[in-house]
């Protein structure tokens, strides 16, 4: 993705999510930014602050930070200047598109693979496995649905097994416990009741992007998909997905070394409230902010706001991707298939993994 250190006619754009866009044009000389120009359908007072933006950029060299390159056009700003429908931030994202290192979601070829009956421990090392390959290069971004064989909780990667899961309830239930790479809280699953994804993206889609601005950056898909259900969603930071009616799911992330990046979400389509009570022990808790009683029987936010079936919302999901991105229909292979085996086999589905936080 790397431009050469001289270059010209480069152009970068970014589209706050949920304002404006902002492009630049700009060549690079000697290793540094030069001829900056900024764009876009934003809103700026004074006009006269559009040259300063564009004065902060020129020279900076072509390596900064996109930190570094938000914090040079914020000093620069008049403190009364006002920057509507974008920000020193969507800014730098821009420059580094333009630079070549970040990406949009254009830049890449995407897959889907739909909803693949799987045990949860190979779900949690599919979500490994592929974030790996991503990273290096060897798969393209992918979107995964998953689908459960058997009840399952998943806890996040720094839970306490302990404090999050009731054994005697998990027993009783028939419920298998396992531990994902993401943090976050714990996930009760089983068959038909809830809708999981994992977003496998290299890092450069998120460069400049907070941990926070990440999340509505990458699901704004799902807003439009709820949108087409006559569900008005939004992210309630840091990693909530909320309604006017409540809560409706939330989303984990991991980071990996190599570049790739796993950005996952749950959300309740029709939960057993009680039984979900009985294996988490932090359950009511966890059901406080849904304003919802221990005595109600069903946790059903998304089959009682859309009327349709489980498999009918993600099929709108799906098409709704593959609209937006243009993104191709795709199957787990065997190799990876056997990968995520071996990863349980070695980590997942051990008890040194699963009670790595007692």
């Amino acid at each position: 993705m790397a431009q050469h250190p001289d270059a010209d006619g480069l152009h970068g754009e970014f589209k706050t999510p949920g304002g404006k866009l902002t492009a630049v044009e700009l060549a690079v000389r000697d290793g540094r930014l030069a001829g900056v120009s900024v764009n876009g359908d934003f809103f700026l007072e004074p006009d006269e602050a559009l040259l300063d933006i564009n004065a902060a950029l020129e020279g900076l060299p072509a390596d900064t930070a996109p930190g570094e390159i938000a914090a040079a056009v914020t000093a620069r700003l008049d403190p009364s200047a006002v920057l509507f429908g974008f920000s020193a931030e969507a800014i730098a994202t821009a420059v580094r598109r333009a630079l070549g290192r970040a990406t949009g979601f254009a830049d890449h070829p995407w897959e889907i693979i739909p909803p693949t009956p799987l045990s949860t421990a190979m779900h949690v090392a599919m979500d490994e496995v592929l974030t790996h390959d991503v990273g290096t290069g060897a798969h393209n971004p992918t979107l995964r649905f998953w689908e459960w064989q058997s009840p399952s909780v998943v806890i996040g990667s720094f839970q306490s097994m302990r404090n999050e899961v009731d054994p005697a309830g998990a027993e009783r239930h028939g419920v298998t416990v396992v531990r994902r790479i993401s943090g976050g809280g714990a996930m009760f699953m089983e068959h038909g009741n809830a809708i999981t994804y994992s977003l496998y993206v290299p890092q450069s889609l998120v460069d400049g992007l907070s941990f926070a601005e990440s999340y509505p950056f990458l699901d704004a898909w799902v807003m439009e998909a709820l949108e087409k259900l006559g569900i008005t969603a939004w992210y309630q930071p840091l990693n909530d997905i909320a309604t006017d009616l409540g809560k409706i799911g939330g989303a984990a992330q991991k980071r990996l070394a190599n570049g790739g990046m796993l950005h996952h979400v749950t959300m309740s389509y029709d939960i057993d409230a009680d039984k979900m009570l009985d294996v988490l022990r932090i359950g009511k808790e966890k059901m406080s902010d849904k304003g919802t009683r221990s005595a109600k029987k069903r946790v059903d936010p998304l089959r009682r706001q859309t009327g349709i079936t489980r498999e009918e919302i993600i099929e709108v999901m799906i098409s709704t991707f593959r609209q937006r991105y243009g993104a191709v229909d795709a199957t787990l292979s065997d190799a990876e298939i056997q990968r995520a085996e071996e990863l349980v086999e070695r980590k997942f589905g051990t008890e040194e993994w699963l009670y790595r936080v007692p």
